[in-house]
């Protein structure tokens, strides 16, 4: 039997309502079953968080630990007092000397100098004498050592009322050589005296001799 064009016209709006019926059924079924689902997922949730059941949760309490540090304060032992020093010994008096005076000059060759001194010079005879402080020896002249010539030579000259030597010359026939005038007198000027003192004040003391001995020792 045929089927003609207006028969299938009147034919399709039916099958699409059917198809229409049948998918919203199906589209129930998913939506109460996605309900469902989600609902036992709650519920199976919520009971393994129930405490009344077998698991055990332990409560703890975190304590705040104490970082302050007492430190020990080491106080250093008091030290013993010094013992006290024993007496300072008395500081020896001793005369006062000139500050000018210069080293004894000393010689390759060694001089045995004789003090023979004349114009009132007299030890321990009197505060105020005039005293010797520094002598200073002659240097053997060059020329003489060489030759091997000895002797001596007597140098006059004036102690000052600073304790220095001024104006000396040798004694006429009081000097064996020569050679030994330069240095007697240039050694006779570095000799340095306490000054003759004669009712508080320093007075100067002339004609003092001196003699100078060469000798050469082997």
């Amino acid at each position: 039997m045929a089927v003609t064009t207006f028969d299938e016209l009147s034919v399709n709006p039916m099958a699409q309502f059917i198809r229409l019926v049948i998918g919203a059924i199906l589209g129930i079924a998913v939506t109460a079953g996605l309900f469902w689902t989600m609902s036992y997922l709650i519920k199976s949730t919520n009971a393994s968080l129930d405490q009344s059941g077998s698991t055990n949760i332990v409560d703890f309490v975190r304590l705040k630990r104490d970082e302050s540090i007492q430190r020990r304060q080491l106080k250093p032992e008091k030290p013993q007092p010094p013992q006290s020093p024993p007496p300072q010994p008395p500081t020896p008096q001793l005369e006062s000397l000139s500050a000018n005076a210069e080293k004894i000059a000393i010689s390759a060759v060694p001089v045995e100098t004789d003090i023979e001194m004349s114009g009132g010079f007299s030890l321990g005879v009197g505060e105020g004498d005039y005293l010797p402080i520094v002598k200073v020896a002659p240097i053997y002249p060059q020329r003489a050592l060489s030759r091997g010539i000895e002797g001596y030579c007597i140098v006059q000259y004036t102690v000052t009322k600073l304790g220095t030597t001024r104006d000396p010359f040798v004694v006429d026939g009081q000097c064996t050589s020569s050679l030994f005038e330069s240095a007697s007198v240039q050694a006779s000027l570095k000799f340095k005296y306490k000054p003759r003192v004669i009712d508080g004040q320093a007075v100067e003391v002339p004609g003092v001799q001196n003699k100078f001995t060469y000798e050469i020792e082997e």
